[in-house]
């Protein structure tokens, strides 16, 4: 299975470091950055906000552990937001590129 995967990161300098360590390690196939993002979330028992970097990566549901495994050991957070959407449609050439351009199952 397909997914589409949501990154946030610190920065933009951050979220360029993940995206080529994850494409290096061929375990996505493609990553957007999205700059300037207004969060909202609960930290710590109240309601907390950052400016934040999104990572829209895509990639195999068989390769998430890795995935989560990189972002771990290069990012700043506590606990990072790695989470993962199925691609339940979609151009079947694009589709096929992603297969072809991760990494076989780890």
């Amino acid at each position: 299975m397909n997914i589409v995967i949501f990154i946030t990161c610190t920065n933009n300098r951050q979220a360029k470091k993940i995206a080529k360590e994850l494409l290096k390690e061929r375990l996505v196939a493609c990553v957007n950055i999205v700059d300037k993002i207004d969060s909202f979330f609960w930290w710590q028992g109240k309601v907390d906000s950052a400016r934040e970097v999104l990572l829209i990566a895509k990639s195999k549901k068989t390769l998430m552990p890795g995935i989560i495994r990189q972002v771990k050991l290069l990012h700043s957070y506590q606990v990072p937001e790695v989470i993962a959407l199925p691609i339940i449609a979609g151009n079947k050439d694009y589709i096929k590129w992603i297969n072809q351009s991760c990494q076989v199952s780890p």
